[in-house]
């Protein structure tokens, strides 16, 4: 078979408000981004009740549906052949020029509407992962969790050193702990 055939010339696209959005190609930043925090988190849930897709279809209604950049589904019942139905457990959205007002803005309210528990937006300029979780409905902002440079570390006093968090938990699982630089590991700028 060619590998012309093998490739899928149709563009990815989202379906928002019965509307086609049609998605740009990741960038290099983005997709080392998202190849280390699959890596990460896949090994962890190897073997366990939750599962990791990545750039899946999420249907939410039959107007709406998106392909989050990572999505973490803990109910088996959810998932079907070519998509998932219904709102994840958990979803990470890689910032990009082109998709930045989307991700903060309507996949943000999607995400909080349809009860995704955990949100977390990653912003590959600010080297930086904020954290949303679902609190009664509504997200809250749990944390943002950046990468110091260490000349920014060392401009900071020792009680805002100590005020930094430099490692992240995913609210499904406790025991699993994430350092900040190996989410932004081999970038390149």
């Amino acid at each position: 078979m060619p590998l012309a055939a093998l490739i899928d010339n149709e563009p990815r696209y989202e379906l928002i408000d019965g509307q086609k959005i049609v998605m740009s190609p990741a960038g290099t930043n983005h997709q080392s981004i998202q190849l280390n925090l699959s890596l990460i988190l896949g090994n962890f849930l190897r073997k366990k009740r939750c599962k990791l897709f990545l750039e899946h279809k999420v249907v939410f209604d039959n107007g709406f549906w998106l392909q989050p950049d990572l999505l973490i589904v803990c109910d088996r019942d959810k998932i079907k052949r070519t998509q998932i139905d219904g709102a994840p457990d958990f979803i990470a959205e890689i910032l990009s020029p082109a998709t930045e007002l989307r991700d903060i803005g309507i996949k943000k309210d999607t995400y909080e509407k349809y009860g995704v528990k955990e949100y977390w937006i990653i912003d590959p300029g600010k080297k930086s992962v904020t954290v949303y979780l679902l609190t009664d409905g509504r997200y809250r902002a749990d944390n943002v969790y950046r990468v110091f440079s260490p000349e920014e570390w060392e401009e900071l006093t020792a009680e805002e050193q100590a005020e930094q968090k430099l490692t992240l938990k995913l609210s499904l699982y406790d025991e699993l702990t994430i350092d900040i630089n190996d989410i932004f590991e081999d970038l390149c700028y």
